[in-house]
């Protein structure tokens, strides 16, 4: 009996040894994947993380900025698993050897509106002559600052030139360094906000009245692709599967993006 007893706890203790090796390995398995967005994607990028979730195992932890601050900090050397930034910033990076090459996805473009606080009268935007008016009739007027490397700011910025009223514009121009126009407008900073369509609509209490005007209106692409330094290049490239697939197609259409031409 002593014999049958001591084999017993022989066996118990080499199940549990086992056992535990089985989680320890489930365990290192398990990857914490970091992805660094521009923010007219951040939306689009949460949407698909519960899917990659459950189908590996894995954590996705994002953080948003600007495309342009985004692309500094790869130059930089940070480590980042999968970045969704414009396809021009991922090719420029991975000429620097910080993305992987030929990993580059596009994934969806979306166009600049104008935005107001909910409630407020509506402005008419629906003539190239009527925007300009409303924008020089506007007591303040928010932007992404141009410095920061914010496509939609970029672009304003040149877009205001053009149309003969940068002069006039930038006395009461409110102009934000990353994060959401649309907050600055609810919160009374500005009276009205220019930025990507999608960025409106993720504000609540934020109104958009509408895309530019087709003459003069601007769509960016979003591309998404891997980190040169990620440690796990295969889960990096089933999350951009996943953003490149239709599970996020209703997101991508409740933010007015479609997908790449």
């Amino acid at each position: 009996m002593q014999a049958k007893e001591r084999f017993k706890d022989r066996f118990k203790a080499r199940f549990l040894a086992g056992a535990l090796m089985l989680l320890a390995a489930q365990v290192a398995a398990a990857a914490e994947i970091k992805v660094l967005t521009a923010g007219a994607m951040r939306e689009v990028v949460l949407a698909a993380i519960p899917e990659f979730e459950q189908a590996t195992g894995h954590k996705v932890v994002v953080q948003n900025a600007t495309a342009g601050a985004l692309r500094q900090r790869i130059d930089a050397g940070e480590p980042v698993d999968v970045a969704v930034i414009t396809p021009a910033a991922l090719d420029e990076l991975a000429a620097k050897g910080r993305i992987v090459p030929g990993s580059r996805v596009d994934l969806a473009r979306v166009g600049v509106g104008v935005v107001i606080k909910l409630g407020a009268p509506l402005p008419e935007i629906g003539t190239v002559e009527a925007f300009k008016r409303t924008l020089l009739a506007a007591k303040s007027v928010a932007y992404i600052d141009p410095e920061s490397g914010g496509s939609s700011g970029i672009y304003v910025a040149r877009m205001l030139e053009r149309l003969g009223i940068a002069d006039a514009i930038r006395p009461k121009a409110v102009l934000v360094r990353g994060g959401y126009v649309a907050e600055r407008v609810i919160k009374g900073e500005a009276e009205i906000g220019l930025h990507q369509i999608s960025e409106i609509l993720a504000v609540k209490d934020a109104r958009l009245v509408g895309p530019l005007p087709a003459e003069i209106q601007n769509y960016t692409t979003y591309a998404a692709a891997i980190g040169a330094a990620t440690t796990d290049a295969a889960a990096a490239k089933a999350l951009i599967a996943i953003l490149a697939g239709p599970s996020v197609e209703t997101m991508l259409k409740a933010r007015s993006m479609e997908r790449a031409r």
